[in-house]
C-alpha cells in the first residue's frame, strides 16, 4: 500500500468514518550524543507524549555537580499538550529526572509495576505540586488517546519488565525499543516478546527509535548464561570472601549472585542504602527470589566464615566505586579488603568513571586481592551489540530510522548498521538534542530545533550552576585562589589597613613570602594612585588590582589563580 493510500479510520458519532492525516514530530531532549539522560518527545497533531525521563551522572569537568537532567523548557512551555509520560524501565537513565519533570508539568505516568515503584522513590524528596496519576501497564496493555493508541512489548535488559513503546498512527507504528539485547536464555520477566515484534514488522513500522549504546561492538552480546556459569566457578573456587561491585538497579546480576550464593552455601550481605531500598521493593513486588536465610545483616558478618560470605557493594546513587574505594583505603566502617578476597567488578563504568575504576582495580591488586571484570565473563552488557541491533531492524522493517541512546559516534555506527540491512541514508536521521524530525505532507525531514541541553543539579539547586560557575570551579581546582583585602579611609584618602593577602591552593605561603610581599606592594601602589584622585569608583580599583596581579603572578609562577579584591571603607 502506498503512503498516500495509508489511512487511519476513527469511529465518530453514529457510524460516521473519518480519515486522519496527522502531523508527526519526534524530538529527542536527551539520550542522543551522550550515554544516559533519555528523554524523547513524540507529537501527534496537538498531543505530546514523553518517553522516559532520565538523568546522567556528571562528567569529570562538571566539578561538584551531583546529576545532570534534560532541559525541560520545551515541555514546560507546552505543558497543556502533554498527555502522558511513558517510562520504559527502572534504571536511573530512564526515570531519574521524573520528579523534576513533574515539578514542571502535570501528566499521568505509565510504566510496569516495578518501573513505577522505583520511579515513586524519586518523588519522596521532591514532591510534585499536584497529585500524580500512575497507570500500571503490561506487555498486553493498550492505552487510548484522542490521536493515537499506545501499546507495549517486552524486551530483554538487565532489569525485569523493560518495555518497548509503540505509538500507532495512520502512517504506521512509531516504535521506541527502549534499552535491549537479544538473549536466547532470557526467561520470565526478562524474556522478549519476539512474536509481537515480528507482528509489528509485518504491519510495517513507520519510524524506529533504537538503542545505540553497543553499536560499535561486533557480534551478539554475550548471554547471561555465560555469566551465570562463571559466577558458579568463581564462588566455588573462592578461598575467602567474594565482594561483588555492581549498579544497584542491575537486577539480573543481583539475582544471579543470590542464586549462586544459595547454590554454594554462602550468605549475602548488602552494602549501600540505594541497594537496600531497591532490594526491598524488588522482594516485596516479587521481582527478586531470595532463598531462606541467604541474606545476613551487615552488622552480623563477623559471625560468618570468610569462605562462606558474599558482599554485594553499591554506592551512593547506585555507583559502586565509592564504597569499594573506602574498603580499599580501609576507611569503610564494616569492611576492609584483604588478601584472600575475590573482588568482582560487574559493571561497565559510565563516561568519566573509567580512570576511577582502573585506579580502584590497581589499589585492590596492591591489597593482594583477586580482581575479576567483564574480561573474565563476570559481567556482560545489558545492551545489544551489532548483530542484535541488525536483528531488531530486520524484525521491525522500519521505513524511517532514528538511532538514539548513545554518544554521537555510536549513533553513526548504528546508522551504518541500518544501511547494511537495506535502509538508505535518506531514511536515517541522526538527531541532536532539540532537533525536530517531522512528518508533514507525506515527507519526513529535519524541520528546526527546540530548546534543549543540560540542567545541572548541585545539592538542592536546579539549574543555578551554569558554565560560568563551572569555569570558576575549574579555575579554583587548577590554580587556587588569591584574595586581597584593603580597608580605606575615604575622608583622609589613604589606606587604613592592609593590603592583606590570603592564598589557598596557589602557593605554599611560608616559602613564598617574597612573592606575597611584592604582590602587596603592587596592590598598595594601585590603591594609592586612585585615592589621590578627587573621585574614584570601586569597580575601577578592583579591575586594575586584578589586571596587575594577574600579570605579575603569571610572570612569576606561570599560574593563573582566581583573584578576588575586597575593598572596605570606614
Amino acid at each position: 500500500m502506498k503512503n498516500s493510500e495509508k489511512v487511519r479510520v476513527l469511529i465518530l458519532g453514529g457510524n460516521q468514518l473519518k480519515t486522519v492525516n496527522e502531523l508527526i514530530r519526534v524530538i529527542p531532549l536527551g539520550g542522543v550524543g551522550e550515554i544516559g539522560k533519555a528523554m524523547y518527545v513524540v507529537e501527534i497533531d496537538d498531543e505530546i507524549f514523553v518517553v522516559d525521563s532520565g538523568l546522567m551522572f556528571p562528567e569529570n569537568e562538571m566539578l561538584g555537580i551531583d546529576i545532570v537532567i534534560p532541559d525541560l523548557t520545551y515541555l514546560e512551555e507546552n505543558k497543556d499538550r502533554v498527555k502522558g509520560i511513558f517510562l520504559t524501565h527502572g534504571h536511573e537513565d530512564a526515570i531519574g529526572s521524573v520528579a523534576y519533570l513533574l515539578q514542571k508539568i502535570s501528566a499521568p505516568v505509565y510504566g510496569s509495576k516495578l518501573t513505577l515503584a522505583l520511579a515513586k522513590t524519586h518523588l519522596k524528596d521532591l514532591k510534585p505540586k499536584q497529585p500524580v496519576k500512575f497507570f500500571e501497564v503490561t506487555n498486553s496493555s493498550r492505552m487510548n488517546f484522542q490521536r493515537t493508541h499506545v501499546t507495549f512489548f517486552h524486551v530483554t535488559h538487565s532489569i525485569p519488565d523493560t518495555l518497548g513503546i509503540v505509538f500507532h498512527t495512520s502512517e504506521g507504528p512509531i516504535v521506541y525499543t527502549s534499552e535491549f539485547k537479544f538473549d536466547q536464555s532470557a526467561q520470565g520477566k526478562y524474556a522478549p516478546d519476539l512474536g509481537k515484534l515480528a507482528a509489528l514488522g509485518e504491519q510495517g513500522v513507520f519510524m524506529l527509535l533504537s538503542d545505540s549504546t553497543e553499536a560499535e561492538r561486533p557480534g551478539y552480546t554475550t548471554s547471561e548464561f555465560v555469566v551465570s556459569n562463571q559466577l558458579s566457578d568463581t564462588f566455588y573456587g573462592a578461598k575467602g570472601r567474594v565482594i561483588v561491585a555492581l549498579y544497584a538497579s542491575n537486577f539480573i546480576r543481583i539475582q544471579q549472585v543470590l542464586d549462586k550464593a544459595q547454590e554454594t552455601g554462602k550468605k549475602v550481605a548488602l552494602v549501600g542504602k540505594t541497594l537496600e531500598t531497591i532490594m526491598k521493593i524488588a522482594i516485596d513486588l516479587g521481582y527478586m527470589n531470595v532463598g531462606e536465610d541467604v541474606l545476613v545483616p551487615l552488622k552480623e558478618i563477623s559471625s560468618v566464615d570468610d569462605d562462606k560470605l558474599v558482599i554485594i557493594v553499591s554506592g551512593t546513587q547506585g555507583e559502586p566505586l565509592e564504597a569499594l574505594e573506602k574498603m580499599v583505603r580501609k576507611q569503610h566502617r564494616e569492611i576492609k579488603i584483604i588478601q584472600t578476597d575475590t573482588v568482582l567488578i560487574t559493571f561497565t563504568p559510565s563516561p568519566g568513571m573509567e580512570v576511577s575504576m582502573y585506579h580502584s582495580m590497581n589499589n585492590i591488586a596492591k591489597a593482594g586481592a583477586r580482581v575479576l571484570t567483564s574480561a573474565k565473563n563476570v559481567h556482560v552488557s545489558g545492551h545489544g551489540s551489532q548483530e542484535d541491533l541488525k536483528m531488531m531492524i530486520n524484525l521491525l522493517k522500519p521505513k524511517y530510522f532514528i538511532p538514539v541512546q548513545g554518544e554521537y559516534r555510536m549513533l553513526i555506527a548504528h546508522s551504518k548498521l541500518a544501511q547494511q540491512v537495506g535502509l538508505h541514508k535518506s531514511q536515517i536521521f541522526i538527531a541532536d538534542k532539540g532537533d525536530i524530525v517531522e512528518f508533514k505532507n507525506n515527507k519526513v525531514r529535519m524541520s528546526g530545533r527546540v530548546t534543549a541541553g543540560n540542567v545541572l543539579i548541585d545539592g538542592i539547586g536546579v539549574g543555578d550552576v551554569g558554565n560560568i560557575v563551572l569555569r570558576d570551579r575549574k579555575l579554583l581546582s587548577q590554580d587556587g585562589i588569591f584574595i586581597v583585602v584593603v580597608t580605606l579611609d575615604r575622608k583622609k584618602r589613604k589606606i587604613a589597613s592592609g593590603p592583606e593577602v590570603i592564598s589557598r591552593g596557589f602557593v605554599y605561603v611560608r616559602e613564598s613570602e617574597e612573592l606575597l610581599q611584592e604582590a602587596q606592594q603592587k596592590v598598595k601602589t594601585v590603591v594609592e594612585k586612585y585615592t589621590e584622585k578627587d573621585s574614584f569608583e570601586w569597580t575601577n580599583i578592583k579591575q586594575e588590582i586584578r589586571d596587575t596581579l594577574h600579570s605579575y603572578l603569571f610572570q612569576q609562577t606561570k599560574r593563573r589563580p582566581m583573584i578576588i579584591p575586597i575593598i572596605m571603607e570606614y
